[in-house]
């Protein structure tokens, strides 16, 4: 239909009108002044692509793999918390939309659906995905956490560190966001998230819940406890990025939490060429925070990135469209880069390269 979004920035403009306020605002809110969320999207636009010409490009392949898992394309989806806001079944229709759009998905912790009936979803057995980790101040709830995660066949473990406690999102605290009836935090025994009076109700869980002692120790001990490869989601810093990497992280994710726990800091992009030249191929970099155009796939990408991951345009996507929203919307962000690698002269991912950027 001629009204439907045709990018994922329409796409948010038609999930405002379609959310419960206080989902639309606990999804939407930055930290503090905001400020970070908005200096995400800011850095991608002032930064400029010089494209390559004369190359052939009739046939662009953009697959690429990370952390073992070979993908047809570099668009992931970013874990995010309480689907079910946005469709009655939450994270399994996020899961089918992404699987139908050959995306891998990474689950929450905060997952309104249970790991093992997101896994067992229609469609979704054979596709990539992985498992976000906080860990709690019950070390027994976090060790099941990953052992669930193996047995019901994610590939990954992605440790969230940005978050010993919840930043200060001052809708959340004016709306005093909690769950509704009927919804709590499925993984986990204690998933209730209620507000006391003035206050948001998951900075209440997370304050009571989440183990804020959390250290390299405990990132070296998840590391040689599992399996699966481990990524780091939450670095800022070159200099963590490498201790990360010695730690036993397979994966570094350059994230500002989509500017939600401390405002002011940079942009992902802005941090990410530093964090390559640290990590320097010793680990599988990726991005997020900020991503909506196929053009801020392809920067990302040529500043060292091997797969970007998007969360809110997802969320906006389920609560329009549900699962089949939610491949459309991955489908415009694949489409998008296609052309972007294709103008740019790059037929492959691996053609992608800071050369690329002005």
């Amino acid at each position: 239909m001629s009204g439907d979004p045709v990018n994922l920035l329409e796409l948010e403009d038609a999930a405002m009108a379609a959310l419960d306020p206080h989902a639309r605002d606990y999804y939407r809110s930055g930290a503090g002044d905001e400020l970070t969320l908005a200096r995400n999207r800011d850095a991608f636009a002032e930064i400029e692509l010089l494209p390559r010409v004369l190359v052939d490009v009739s046939a662009v392949d953009t697959s690429t793999s990370v952390l073992g898992a070979r993908l047809a394309h570099p668009v992931a989806v970013a874990p995010t918390a309480f689907h079910c806001l946005a469709d009655p079944e939450g994270e399994a229709a996020t899961a089918r939309g992404a699987a139908a759009a050959g995306a891998l998905m990474c689950l929450s912790s905060l997952s309104n659906t249970p790991m093992e009936e997101v896994a067992a979803a229609e469609g979704v057995a054979d596709s990539p995905r992985w498992f976000q980790l906080y860990v709690f101040r019950d070390r027994g709830v976090t060790r099941d956490l990953v052992a669930r995660a193996e047995a019901a066949g994610y590939g990954a473990i992605v440790l969230t560190v940005d978050a010993p406690v919840l930043g200060r999102r001052e809708r959340d605290v004016r709306n005093e966001f909690e769950l509704p009836p009927g919804l709590s935090i499925a993984c986990v025994p204690e998933g209730a998230v209620d507000a006391p009076a003035g206050q948001s109700g998951l900075a209440a869980y997370f304050a009571t819940m989440l183990d804020a002692s959390l250290d390299w120790a405990d990132l070296e001990w998840l590391a040689s406890s599992t399996s699966l490869p481990v990524a780091v989601k939450g670095v800022h810093r070159a200099d963590d990025a490498e201790r990360a990497v010695e730690a036993g992280a397979a994966g570094v994710i350059v994230s500002n939490h989509g500017g939600r726990q401390l405002d002011t800091v940079p942009a992902t992009i802005e941090m990410l060429p530093a964090i390559a030249d640290a990590v320097a191929g010793r680990a599988d970099l990726l991005l997020d925070s900020g991503v909506r155009r196929g053009t801020d796939v392809v920067k990302a990408l040529a500043l060292g990135a091997g797969a970007v991951l998007i969360g809110r345009p997802v969320l906006w996507a389920l609560a329009t469209g549900g699962s089949d929203g939610v491949r459309r919307a991955i489908e415009m962000l694949v489409a998008e880069t296609r052309e972007a690698m294709t103008l740019c002269g790059a037929p492959t991912v691996a053609d992608l390269g800071p050369d690329l950027i002005v």
